[in-house]
C-alpha cells in the first residue's frame, strides 16, 4: 500500500488536477465556497484515475483509498503554496 501511495504522489496528472482544482476553487469561491469543491474534487479525482486506467495487481478499493491520501497530501502542499503566493502578491 505505502508502494502505491509513494506512486500516485509522483503521478503529474493528478498533481496537475489538484493544482487545477485549487486554481478553480480560488476564482469560483464567492460562488462556490471553499470546502466543498476542494472536498468533492479530491474524491473525484481519487476514483476517476483508477477508474479509467486500472492496475491489474491492485483492487479498486485499495487504490482509491490510496489516492485519496495521496490526494491529500498533494492538495495539502498545494494550498499551502497558494496561500504563499497569494501572500506574497499582496
Amino acid at each position: 500500500m505505502l508502494d502505491l501511495i509513494q506512486s500516485q504522489l509522483l503521478d503529474p496528472l493528478r498533481i496537475g488536477l489538484i493544482v487545477g482544482l485549487v486554481i478553480t476553487m480560488y476564482r469560483t469561491a464567492a460562488v462556490t465556497g471553499q470546502a466543498l469543491p476542494l472536498a468533492l474534487g479530491t474524491v473525484f479525482v481519487a476514483v476517476i484515475l483508477p477508474v479509467t486506467n486500472p492496475k491489474p495487481s491492485v483492487a479498486l478499493t485499495d487504490a482509491v483509498l490510496a489516492g485519496l491520501v495521496s490526494n491529500l497530501i498533494i492538495l495539502a502542499l498545494v494550498l499551502a503554496l497558494a496561500v504563499l503566493v497569494r501572500r506574497l502578491r499582496g
